[in-house]
């Protein structure tokens, strides 16, 4: 005889948190896309939870701490992107291990993550890969919040206008604090469409020190 009683996957929900920043303040983009990964998993219905907060709150102080206490063991939690879900690397790791205890699902679209109950190697990897571009974003969108703070505080910011300027000139900021976290020459010299030579030479107008970078200079870095 056939059972009446619902299974655990129909009783399950699927939440999507959306974090508008004071720099990026449209989530119209992210929220298509994650339901579209939505449709292509067939988890059904998607209840959305959107709120404006700065990268800089903990997840403590947002929202997401009433999520993460509703969430229960099947459920499923979707972000456009880890960095959504803290300010630094070691917070996203502490409320990925809530999750993970709680045997709740998370899922990233940018990075294409999934956390869902069976870690074996390939996906702690995947983890590990992730989480020195995760510390770099987190760095950027601190970075670039801190400078619209300067500059609706009346701050002057860049280099004054005339010869020599450099597209670089806009992301000094940006560049020390990469540097400073340890970020490579060739990575950031991608990051912001130049070659590793000319951000040498930019460092050294700029009377901005940086480790040395000894690594080979290959096309893909430059």
């Amino acid at each position: 005889m056939a059972s009446s009683k619902k299974s655990q996957s129909d009783e399950n929900k699927t939440v999507a948190y959306l974090r508008v920043s004071t720099v990026d303040q449209n989530c119209e983009k992210n929220k298509n896309d994650i339901l579209h990964f939505a449709n292509e998993k067939n988890f059904g219905q998607v209840q959305f939870v959107e709120e404006t907060a700065s990268g800089a709150k903990n997840w403590e102080d947002r929202k997401l701490k009433q999520i993460v206490e509703d969430l229960k063991q099947g459920d499923r939690l979707i972000v456009s992107e880890l960095s959504r879900l803290g300010r630094s690397t070691l917070q996203v790791l502490g409320l990925l291990k809530i999750l993970k205890d709680k045997d709740v699902s998370v899922y990233s679209v940018k990075e294409g993550f999934k956390l869902n109950g069976d870690i074996q190697s390939k996906i702690m990897s995947t983890m590990l890969s992730l989480f020195a571009e995760l510390e770099r974003d987190f760095i950027s969108q601190r970075t670039k919040e801190a400078l619209r703070a300067r500059k609706a505080a009346g701050v002057k910011l860049g280099r004054p206008k005339g010869p020599g300027k450099s597209k670089l000139d806009k992301y000094r900021e940006e560049i020390i604090a990469l540097l400073k976290n340890g970020s490579s020459k060739a990575f950031i010299a991608k990051r912001y469409g130049t070659t590793r030579p000319n951000l040498h030479n930019w460092l050294k107008i700029n009377n901005i020190s940086a480790e040395a970078d000894n690594s080979p200079i290959n096309k893909e870095d430059v």
